[in-house]
């Protein structure tokens, strides 16, 4: 389950969920640039973790991964105290695990539903206890929406309904630690260059998408991460918000 490759420090540490994909990658990356110690989480692809930590710690930084599924509670409890003993403790947090399966809502599989709020809204409850018990004080918990939860496309409906789900937990949450000195926020990227978004695309459909925002271009995990790393560090101001993070897309 678990992968270490550098012994405890007393870096402040982050744990970012979903870790190994393109948005979770450049994030851990960002934040190792930063002096974080990262605890880099996978749900299935244990290879590219593990290659993130090398690189990582070849660099002179501090990492580990770890496996599991968000969804399940025994998984998460294992996961969060594994990165407590190894590195001292957790200041912050990011959840950036979720899955997005798109279908017309008169006719997407519920089965595909329930996979959705699974992973995306049960995991953000067992992501944020797990976090608002453990988050040392001064602390971030940062979650994961989209900009689509206020685009309205077709096709998205069942995917934009969890991702709500997430926005309203994060608002309430920020609240609910009141006097913890922990700010809780979610990051509402646009359309952003990565493989799961150009997946299945035809090179006029992304340019069509990129140009409807003024920036006229898509955004990149770079531009995601730099949002992520002010409100992990500096942006202790910004609290209980959903942070658009699209170029004006909407």
């Amino acid at each position: 389950m678990q992968n270490i490759s550098t012994n405890q420090h007393e870096s402040r540490v982050a744990f970012v969920l979903g870790g190994s994909g393109g948005i979770g990658a450049e994030i851990v990356e960002r934040l190792a640039d930063n002096g974080f110690a990262v605890a880099v989480h996978y749900s299935g692809n244990k290879s590219k973790a593990d290659s993130l930590v090398n690189q990582i710690v070849n660099q002179g930084g501090k990492a580990i991964s770890i496996g599991g599924d968000v969804a399940d509670e025994v998984d998460m409890v294992k996961a969060f105290t594994f990165v407590e003993e190894h590195f001292g403790g957790i200041d912050v947090v990011i959840n950036t695990a979720g899955i997005m399966l798109l279908s017309p809502i008169a006719e997407v599989s519920l089965d595909d539903l329930d996979k959705m709020h699974r992973t995306n809204i049960r995991g953000t409850f067992v992501i944020a206890q797990q976090a608002s018990r453990r988050v040392r004080k001064g602390g971030a918990i940062i979650n994961f929406s989209t900009t689509v939860t206020r685009t309205q496309l077709p096709t998205y409906g069942a995917y934009v309904a969890s991702k709500a789900a997430v926005e309203s937990i994060t608002l309430i949450l920020a609240r609910e630690l009141r006097g913890k000195d922990i700010t809780v926020n979610t990051v509402a990227p646009g359309p952003t260059a990565t493989p799961l978004f150009l997946d299945g695309k035809d090179e006029q459909t992304i340019t069509n998408i990129a140009n409807y925002s003024p920036s006229e271009r898509l955004g990149s995990p770079k531009d995601i991460a730099e949002t992520v790393l002010f409100l992990a560090t500096s942006g202790r101001w910004i609290n209980g918000q959903v942070i658009f993070t699209n170029g004006g897309f909407a």
